[in-house]
């Protein structure tokens, strides 16, 4: 009668035998329904033969006996779903304790989906690409394309895909100088050798004896560099093929604030302003960001960095536990010798 409620299982060439008792335990899947009457039934050999990976079907087949899913640690995670899908399993039903195992690898998929996209950009998209972008597909195709229809894409990538054309690498190359300029002259303002005491309109009524301005070079550096960002934040607004999503880009609310920084900061001769102004204007350091856009390698080590937030915070954090230690350590020390 034991025998009779046996059944045998040759998974990849692994034989594996259970109840069919046991294999009613989970109705609505591929072994609760099996019969010898399937086309993968041996009549000779009285066994059951699946082509699948016998490794995963170990865990399944426990799965069965016990209730409880594991992931084995010797596959990858689309191979276990795809198994799974195949016994007509729910991936869902995953042991809490393999949870973060098996689910790992979806982040690792949208992570590297992201970077192949990233190695795409430095590709020319083609005409009906472009077209498609900026929602004139249709007049495309139809040959009506108006001159503006014809001109804002090509500007566009004049200022938006250096890889686009030499034109576009002239542009990039103009953009990267300016910042690299600002951000230097940003720094060096700050050094007491390059900075005069106040005497400018913007510090004329101030009675503080040791207030300082930078040399009217960094403010003729300043003013040249800012009225580059002003044009090129202007052209590629007026180009974009969606505003709203330019508005929302990071790089660009960056661009736009450190730029609207410095006007505001020219408007305003209030003594007790413009220094509150001056340190607020430290946001135009970050336009470093922008050359993300012209280096694919700094896009895929800030996608990165992403990837690895959480090791990274962990990290920051032990880091940060051991210099306030160590600073305590230290101020405490000084304190008892003095």
């Amino acid at each position: 009668m034991d025998g009779e409620n046996r059944i045998i299982l040759n998974v990849g060439g692994i034989r594996f035998e259970t109840y069919k008792a046991t294999l009613k335990k989970i109705p609505a899947t591929r072994l609760s329904r099996l019969t010898e009457a399937l086309a993968n039934y041996d009549p000779i050999l009285n066994e059951y033969f699946f082509d699948r990976h016998p490794g995963v079907f170990a865990q399944v087949l426990n799965y069965y006996r016990t209730g409880k899913l594991h992931y084995p640690t010797n596959v990858c995670g689309p191979l276990f779903e795809e198994e799974l899908e195949f016994w007509g399993l729910d991936s869902n039903q995953v042991e809490p304790c393999c949870w973060s195992t098996y689910s790992i690898h979806r982040d690792t998929q949208a992570t590297l989906a992201i970077l192949d996209k990233l190695d795409l950009d430095s590709e020319r998209p083609s005409d009906e690409e472009v077209a498609r972008m900026f929602g004139y597909e249709e007049a495309y195709h139809s040959g009506t394309l108006t001159t503006w229809q014809r001109i804002k894409p090509k500007v566009w990538a004049l200022f938006d895909e250096p890889y686009s054309s030499t034109a576009a690498k002239v542009v990039a190359g103009i953009s990267v100088f300016f910042i690299c300029v600002s951000v230097l002259s940003f720094c060096l303002k700050t050094h007491p050798g390059m900075r005069l005491k106040c005497g400018g309109y913007r510090f004329r009524n101030s009675t503080d004896l040791n207030c300082t301005e930078p040399l009217p070079l960094f403010v003729t550096i300043e003013h040249f560099c800012n009225a580059w960002f002003t044009f090129e934040l202007t052209v590629r607004l007026i180009v974009a093929p969606n505003v709203i999503q330019f508005m929302k880009s990071p790089v660009n609310v960056i661009d736009f604030v450190a730029t609207l920084s410095f006007y505001v900061d020219m408007s305003l001769n209030v003594d007790g302003k413009s220094e509150l102004l001056e340190f607020f204007s430290i946001i135009r350091i970050l336009r470093l960001f922008k050359l993300t856009r012209h280096s694919p390698g700094l896009k895929i080590l800030i996608h990165t960095f992403k990837a690895s937030a959480k090791e990274l915070t962990l990290l920051v954090f032990f880091l940060v536990l051991g210099i306030v230690v160590f600073a305590s350590l230290v101020y405490y020390a000084e304190k008892l010798q003095g």
